[in-house]
């Protein structure tokens, strides 16, 4: 049976990013279809490929953010490199970058310059404070994004300092937004017939747009969300509890018939019948009350028993899971959350599955994260260079 043609096949991206805000946004796009060419430095290349855990000598995360994406090589310092990236992008639907505001322009690739060369270019560009305002120049990772943002404040417990999430998620919304906004910028093109734009991503307002009623509680109340620990702020029960055996637990019972079922699942019919936690604005006044029994009631029962009882009562409930879980998880497995890919030494190695499951044109593995280069000749050639011209480019350092 032949695979369907995934969604955003036919669609050329090139990629002049590193690290993980541009390359996890052609990342998205490569696994449904598109040809992403990452350009790449002759001199090492990305830097993920060394970053986190290396296996013979490349990193394993390398492996999962260029998957399904050609390799080229390209010394933006010489000007028959940077004739290849010309070239490239001249040819392309989108062009994601993440350089700080301004390189580019040096280097000749400035928005004005290649539009006239491709006028349907849509050109993503990813940066810490976006591309204009005063802190435009100033350098920006995820971290300073999750910080201004607005999350970093709202992360952590009262009393102590504020702290991250365990990944860079900064990096990784943004990512998407980019993603969400190139696509966007091509449905423009193909229904209202306009040219092509700039997608102008900024860290800290991708993080930004995602603090859900922060700005008009404070504009109108003067009301300032800080740091609550694991809880759901004015959305009472949902928190993290710890069981007899060490274990912890996440239950949401905010809804109203779900909290009812709750407390009558743990013998607390008098408080399935009060008329003051009927909803959530009197459950969330009587907050310390409602978790001190939640934490009484889990930590006098181990896991097992308490996620049973709550999955009979159908109240939403998870362990908090490690990777270990993940790996032997049911759902996980049903779904291909967990699938299977050779390392280029032939070894099996687990990776993530694709996020979204399309029904009718899903995305896919293709291959791993491609070796420095392992695609420049392939790609030159389809640009019309010689095997001469393309041996005189590696000759003189250009590629």
């Amino acid at each position: 049976m032949t695979a369907p043609q995934k969604p955003l096949a036919g669609l050329k991206l090139v990629e002049l990013g590193t690290l993980i805000a541009g390359p996890f946004c052609t990342r998205i796009m490569a696994e449904f279809g598109a040809e992403v060419i990452k350009v790449e430095s002759p001199d090492g290349g990305d830097p993920l490929r060394q970053w986190r855990k290396l296996y013979e000598g490349t990193s394993l995360w390398w492996y999962v953010q260029a998957r399904n994406k050609k390799s080229v090589t390209a010394n933006l310092k010489h000007p028959e490199g940077l004739a290849f990236v010309r070239k490239l992008i001249a040819e392309a639907d989108i062009l994601v970058e993440n350089f700080r505001p301004g390189v580019l322009e040096k280097l000749g690739l400035g928005w004005e310059t290649l539009q006239a060369a491709n006028p349907g270019l849509v050109m993503v560009r990813l940066s810490g404070f976006g591309q204009t305002g005063p802190y435009k120049d100033q350098p920006g990772f995820g971290a300073v994004g999750e910080s201004m943002g607005g999350l970093r404040y709202i992360t952590g417990f009262p009393d102590r300092p504020p702290v991250r999430t365990g990944i860079s998620i900064g990096d990784s919304i943004a990512a998407l937004w980019g993603a969400i906004g190139a696509l966007m910028a091509l449905r423009h093109k193909e229904v209202n017939g306009g040219a092509g734009q700039v997608v102008d991503v900024a860290l800290y307002e991708a993080i930004f747009a995602m603090m859900e009623s922060m700005v008009p509680e404070f504009d109108v109340f003067g009301f300032v969300r800080e740091r609550t620990g694991n809880i759901m702020p004015g959305i009472t029960p949902s928190n993290t509890h710890t069981t007899r055996d060490g274990k912890h637990v996440t239950i949401g019972a905010n809804g109203d018939a779900i909290f009812k079922r709750f407390m009558l699942a743990i013998g607390r019919a008098d408080l399935a019948n009060d008329p003051g936690l009927a909803d959530n604005a009197g459950r969330d006044a009587r907050r310390d009350e409602v978790y001190g029994l939640v934490d009484r009631w889990c930590a006098e029962r181990n896991e097992a028993e308490v996620l049973a009882t709550l999955a009979a009562a159908e109240v939403p409930s998870s362990r908090v899971y490690s990777v270990v879980d993940m790996f032997a998880d049911p759902q996980f497995l049903a779904r291909q959350m967990i699938e299977s890919a050779k390392l280029p030494d032939g070894r099996e190695c687990r990776l993530p599955g694709i996020v979204p499951k399309l029904s009718e044109t899903p995305g896919s593995t293709e291959w791993l994260g491609a070796a420095l280069g392992e695609h420049t000749d392939q790609v030159l050639a389809g640009l019309g260079y010689s095997p001469e011209q393309i041996a005189e480019l590696r000759a003189v350092g250009a590629v």
